[in-house]
């Protein structure tokens, strides 16, 4: 399991003080995403290969909900 207990975790300013928030640390190794209100909850965890994928998706559109 990664340790990010000391990681720098930023949420988007888009965010706003709004419900549905996610905050993400990018460290040298991994990619952690975890919910801003529930912390303590889990947090996913990519590498960066796996992270630019997803990246990639939503730059091109694949993952709109229109």
């Amino acid at each position: 399991m990664t340790d990010l207990s000391n990681a720098n975790w930023k949420k988007s300013t888009l965010s706003g003080d709004g419900q549905s928030c996610v905050e993400v640390a990018i460290t040298d190794t991994v990619i952690g995403v975890r919910d801003t209100k529930d912390r303590e909850g889990g947090t996913l965890v990519f590498n960066r290969d796996e992270w630019r994928a997803f990246l990639g998706g939503v730059r091109n559109g694949e993952f709109d909900l229109d």
